[in-house]
């Protein structure tokens, strides 16, 4: 199975998963009519132009997917990625997140005819959501240079390893995602436990002294299905020696990658679920924010340990995050224009201070 086919094989899945909260609240709502005969073809009649509508602008979207992933694909087909073409895609990722912003913002009621958002609401949520994840998986990279360096990655090997972890977060977030949009449709109070969980979260990297570790649960379980050959052979996953299959230390890497962004997810998507609950503004945000994030990587590398208060400002952000979303019904309910100044000046604050540290230090 090649990168797109691992994408793709699960879109018709994922968008049933999301279509199907919308439709169960349209039903209930074309139960109240008073005449059931009436109802009843009106509620049949939602319900198939809801569907037909929320599936094609879901599968529109993974086909948008596809095609992002084949461009990234090809951009890295040399192996080494420089610094300097990592930059200008990275430019261009972000570039293309906006441009989608724009299009949210000009065809929000083709996207999703039923949502109760304004296409202004909806474009400044998509942004702040997509900034939200951006910032938060950039934490992610810390642990992606840990990986690489416990299983000696060879350099021009990286992007693709990348590549293929990247892709299976891509997957696995999908799920999560439409998981936790029905639980939200279903159990309202779970609002509330991620509150709770993002501001327990945010604290406990505050006080968190240590560095990040690397669940061997991966590589554990796949050296249990199948044994793993000694060395790399090139991008190869799988390889046939004296008869018998191995899986290579690639896999291991990916493997270990994509976990460990799904542990990282476990407080993004609660985050961003503060942000907006809208199911497909969710997936999209962070669809462009994971595939802006292998360029990111490769600008970033050499820069990581200059950050210093990269972990100060997440855990704010988290915390912040809980908050808003406690407060979401109440009179005090934080409108997301704020919490995207919030976010951008957060971050800006820690590259600044980060950065004039440093000068300090050299300084002295």
């Amino acid at each position: 199975m090649n990168p797109t086919e691992s994408v793709s094989s699960i879109s018709s899945i994922v968008s049933s998963f999301f279509t199907s909260s919308s439709v169960t609240s349209t039903v209930s709502a074309s139960s109240a009519i008073s005449n059931p005969t009436a109802a009843s073809s009106v509620v049949s009649g939602s319900e198939a132009v809801l569907h037909s509508s929320n599936t094609a602008a879901y599968a529109c979207f993974f086909l948008l997917t596809l095609v992002l992933v084949a461009i990234d694909i090809y951009q890295t087909r040399g192996g080494n990625v420089t610094i300097k073409k990592a930059s200008i895609w990275s430019i261009i990722w972000i570039m293309l997140a906006f441009v989608f912003a724009g299009s949210i913002y000009l065809f929000w009621d083709v996207y999703d005819p039923s949502s109760d958002y304004s296409p202004q609401k909806a474009s400044i949520a998509f942004i702040t959501g997509y900034l939200l994840e951006k910032s938060l998986s950039v934490d992610n990279l810390f642990v992606f240079a840990m990986i690489f360096g416990q299983y000696q990655v060879p350099e021009h090997l990286r992007p693709r390893a990348l590549l293929w972890g990247v892709i299976g977060a891509l997957v696995l977030r999908a799920i999560m995602i439409a998981v936790g949009a029905q639980l939200l449709a279903q159990y309202h109070w779970v609002l509330y436990v991620f509150a709770a969980f993002l501001i327990a979260t945010g604290v406990k990297l505050a006080l968190d002294k240590g560095e990040d570790s690397i669940s061997p649960y991966p590589e554990k379980l796949l050296r249990k299905i199948m044994p793993v050959s000694e060395s790399f052979h090139g991008n190869s996953l799988l390889i046939k020696q004296s008869g018998k299959w191995l899986l290579t230390p690639m896999m291991l890497v990916i493997g270990a990658i994509a976990v460990m962004d799904v542990m990282f997810a476990l407080d993004s998507i609660p985050a961003i679920f503060a942000v907006t609950q809208e199911p497909f503004l969710v997936l999209a945000a962070n669809v462009f924010a994971l595939l802006g994030l292998r360029s990111l990587y490769f600008v970033l590398q050499g820069m990581m340990d200059k950050f210093i208060y990269l972990k100060p400002a997440l855990s704010f952000i988290m915390v912040f995050i809980g908050v808003k979303m406690l407060l979401v019904e109440s009179q005090w309910a934080i409108p997301t224009f704020v919490s995207l100044g919030v976010l951008v000046s957060t971050m800006l604050i820690a590259v600044v201070a980060s950065v004039y540290s440093k000068k300090t230090v050299v300084t002295s």
